[in-house]
């Protein structure tokens, strides 16, 4: 169903407390599956059934209902011009299986691995940079490092490079807005953002498939594919994609400080040995993911707990109740560092097919930023003269707006 065949109705994507993660999570073992009439849509809570609903191709992402709640209240002439735009360069539905086997050469272990003292070292330049003896982490730190990352990644140009962060930012902002955020100003600035992207962008990957380098986008376009999108279409929708999730990445960067830095007693234990960095990350993604809903659409007829969903239905998914079913996770309100995270998955990064093509270098981006706010300020703490602020917590977005830290 196109977005323009619904009816414009509340979404829950809209509510500010309707998805707070503490209380509903006994309401989600008791009732798993849901029936909103409130959001004219299926809940699905528990752990099992929010990876279950990953796994089934018959539940299809639905970008275009989470670019709709960013479009409302906009004039028709933007909302239709930015709808265009994004339409043109479609990452869900049918295309996400060939835009992941496009994607796949960028994206292994090895070449995320050899980006790491790339990170690292953008990382120590913008804590070093932040502040004499406290900063606001957030903006010195996880809102600068992502679109930094992805232009070294990139290999961009020197000369490309400060439009590149422009439009990085632009449209980072427009996905993941604070909450008084001015919208059609935020609307604007991403149209030009993603306009002016994709015109710069086009030549740049034909260059990069006629002489490919060791970057990320020369890696991706080595997969030669049938169907009527080229190589070059496909990775420009990728790069696209990177872009407008920016702000998902430093939404959880600020999460994951937040955590352990809230937990003095784990910050001290983690000055000592470095090697429960990696945990300390995977149990703070658990904890506070920057997405806690995801947003998917009932493509064919299926079951669900004796429950019967129907083709055009919503399905909304809870990955922050998931996070904390205590059928998977032991324990799940207490912030274990000794916790099975082979046998006690979290589903923030999502799973199978729906899985983060930048998963893996978000991991590293955020263990970098541990790492070196270890060795560079051993007594950080948080800043208690000045409490951190939420740009908002609801179920689209959970991320600081500021985080105000010290040592």
């Amino acid at each position: 169903m196109s977005i323009a065949a619904r009816q414009p109705h509340s979404s829950p994507l809209e509510s500010e407390t309707l998805f707070d993660p503490t209380p509903r999570r006994a309401l989600g073992e008791e009732e798993p599956v849901t029936w909103s009439e409130a959001s004219r849509g299926w809940i699905i809570r528990g752990h099992e059934d929010v990876l279950g609903c990953l796994r089934d191709s018959r539940l299809g992402a639905s970008y275009e209902d989470v670019l709709d709640v960013r479009l409302r209240g906009l004039s028709p002439e933007l909302a239709g011009a930015l709808r265009e735009t994004f339409a043109a360069h479609p990452w869900d539905g049918r295309e996400a299986t060939p835009l992941r086997r496009q994607a796949a050469p960028g994206f292994t272990p090895q070449v995320l691995d050899a980006c790491r003292p790339v990170i690292r070292g953008l990382a120590t330049r913008l804590v070093r940079r932040g502040g004499q003896d406290r900063m606001d982490v957030v903006r010195a730190v996880c809102a600068p490092l992502p679109a930094l990352v992805l232009a070294e990644v990139f290999a961009l140009a020197e000369r490309d490079r400060e439009p590149f962060l422009a439009w990085a930012w632009q449209l980072a902002d427009f996905h993941s807005p604070a909450a008084d955020a001015d919208r059609g100003a935020l609307a604007r600035a991403a149209l030009g953002a993603a306009r002016g992207f994709l015109s710069w962008l086009t030549p740049l990957l034909e260059e990069r498939r006629r002489a490919p380098g060791g970057d990320l986008l020369s890696r991706m376009l080595q997969v030669e594919q049938p169907g009527a999108r080229t190589a070059v279409q496909r990775v420009s929708t990728l790069a696209l994609l990177l872009v407008c999730e920016l702000g998902f990445v430093t939404d959880q960067l600020g999460n994951v400080l937040h955590e352990v830095l809230a937990r003095p007693e784990l910050w001290r234990m983690l000055r000592v040995d470095r090697s429960r960095i990696r945990p300390a990350v995977e149990e703070a993604l658990r904890f506070q993911p920057a997405r806690p809903v995801l947003y998917r659409a009932v493509g064919e007829t299926l079951t669900l707990r004796g429950r019967t969903l129907r083709p055009g239905e919503v399905v909304f998914l809870d990955v922050a109740t998931a996070n904390r079913d205590s059928q998977v996770f032991t324990t799940p309100e207490r912030f274990d560092l000794h916790r099975d995270a082979a046998r006690q998955k979290h589903v923030t990064f999502g799973f199978g097919l729906h899985h983060r093509l930048d998963a893996g270098l978000i991991r590293h981006q955020l263990e970098c930023v541990l790492e070196v706010l270890l060795e560079e300020f051993p007594g950080l703490r948080l800043d208690e003269e000045r409490p951190p602020r939420l740009k908002r917590h609801g179920p689209l977005v959970r991320g600081f707006e500021t985080l105000p830290v010290r040592w």
